[in-house]
């Protein structure tokens, strides 16, 4: 047997030193050291339901495998490079422990369906903990939301002032984006939550296993429909690592938002020092470095995304050793996104929002001539001749260095004598805001039901 490889019977050369080197997986792939031990004890429980070994020989590979997750839990197991990977490690250490019965523990499968199965379940316990994640940011977006339900400032389009928002409405928006992200990791962790064991290399096994009741054990919804798609599907990755682009996404269009709004030309927020850093040199600086890494770093699980795209494009069916390349990016995603996720949450909790200054940017960029414009309406005058009516009065207020509320009523009749003294009332940013009323809006109305509607999703997403 090459170098004691356990698939070393057919060779009769060892494997080179740089092979050994860019081949072996065990140095990352050890991650899942303990749901392949999980894996290995509920395939070992089932051979002896099915009476491919004694109960004794179960009892006795269980029993040795947790002591070998013990000395990994306690950092005494020597990895060995060339042992390959994380299931020939722990096979090995098993087999040095009980002796020649641990050799019997790989009946009826394969690393393909091994490996499938190990994936499979640490991407389902990831996918979880990004809901949780997911469900505690926007928990304290709405908490910031009811603080800041009568905070008004320049809601943007084409990031050009457009009409009065509340900021409420404005994190509630994000808090949207996350339940969707939540939403989607459920959708993905469903696919994922399927049990490949039995499905051996690509064609199944001739010995009796039942892979339902390893589902059942390792609490798995489904079992595999097809043996060479079971070893060879890795969409539930994929579909992870898009969930995780996504939700990085929309933590970077917060993160541009927020450092857009740091800047003293706009001091909407304040940053907490705990988030911030200075500058070697200039010492006046706080610097937004937290969010700039975010959205940085939004970049990262974008390539990982691309890497597992490009992985599968070519493979034909079933297993593929390009398959080893599948864990680094998703690892590396998690990473990112798991502390994204955590961060905002803790950063958004500690932030100072400023309504002073939003209240200030209001009057500046006529964020209140659509009302002049749905004023004009409510007297008669149609949409498009209203529209042309404000903004010959936006023209007019912009040249003599005016706002729209601080022309006189004898200016504005200037321009149609169907505006009155009433004209002013629309003009206010709180009467623009209280106005709008319809479902999804920013008025109070609209918003108080907003936030209890996420208060309502919360409570079922823990309860989930």
């Amino acid at each position: 047997m090459a170098d004691g490889k356990l698939w070393g019977g057919r060779f009769a050369e060892g494997t080179a030193a740089s092979v050994e080197a860019y081949t072996e997986s065990q140095s990352f792939d050890r991650a899942l050291a303990e749901v392949d031990v999980r894996g290995s004890q509920a395939h070992a429980r089932m051979l002896a339901r099915q009476g491919v070994l004694t109960a004794d020989e179960a009892e006795a590979i269980v029993a040795g495998l947790e002591q070998v997750l013990g000395e990994i839990a306690r950092g005494e197991f020597v990895w060995r490079r060339e042992r390959e990977d994380v299931h020939m490690n722990v096979e090995a250490r098993l087999t040095e422990l009980i002796g020649p019965l641990g050799g019997k523990l790989h009946t009826g499968r394969s690393r393909n369906d091994q490996v499938a199965l190990d994936f499979r379940l640490h991407v389902r316990a990831r996918l979880a903990h990004w809901r949780a994640l997911a469900a505690r940011l926007v928990a304290v977006l709405a908490e910031r939301a009811q603080e800041h339900r009568e905070t008004l400032l320049p809601g943007c389009t084409h990031f050009q002032p457009a009409q009065p928002v509340s900021l409420a409405q404005h994190l509630l928006a994000y808090a949207q984006m996350f339940m969707r992200d939540h939403a989607r990791a459920g959708d993905c962790l469903g696919r994922a939550d399927v049990c490949p064991l039995g499905a051996a290399a690509l064609a199944g096994t001739t010995y009796p296993l039942d892979p339902r009741a390893v589902a059942d054990e390792l609490g798995m919804a489904g079992v595999f429909a097809n043996s060479m798609d079971a070893v060879s599907d890795r969409d539930f990755v994929i579909e992870a690592v898009f969930t995780a682009s996504l939700c990085m996404a929309h933590l970077s269009r917060l993160c541009e938002e927020l450092i857009i709004w740091a800047n003293p030309r706009f001091g909407f927020v304040t940053l907490p020092d705990a988030y911030s850093t200075g500058s070697s040199i200039m010492p006046q600086k706080k610097n937004p470095d937290v969010c700039e890494l975010m959205r940085g770093k939004t970049g990262r699980v974008y390539g990982a995304l691309t890497a597992l795209l490009t992985l599968v494009k070519g493979l034909p069916l079933t297993y593929n050793r390009d398959m080893q390349e599948d864990k680094e990016p998703f690892f590396d995603a998690d990473r990112t996104v798991s502390a994204s996720l955590a961060i905002m949450a803790d950063m958004l909790a500690a932030m100072r929002f400023n309504p002073g200054p939003m209240r200030e940017a209001l009057s500046q960029g006529f964020l209140n001539a659509t009302e002049l414009a749905d004023y004009l309406v409510g007297k008669g005058l149609p949409f498009r001749e209203a529209h042309h009516v404000t903004g010959a009065c936006v023209g007019y207020a912009e040249a003599k260095g005016l706002r729209l509320e601080d022309m006189s009523l004898a200016e504005l009749q200037g321009f149609s004598p169907l505006i009155g003294q009433d004209a002013f009332e629309a003009l206010r940013y709180e009467t623009a805001v209280a106005r709008r009323q319809a479902s999804g809006g920013i008025g109070p109305g609209p918003v108080a039901r907003q936030i209890d509607d996420v208060r309502a999703w919360l409570a079922q997403a823990g309860a989930e």
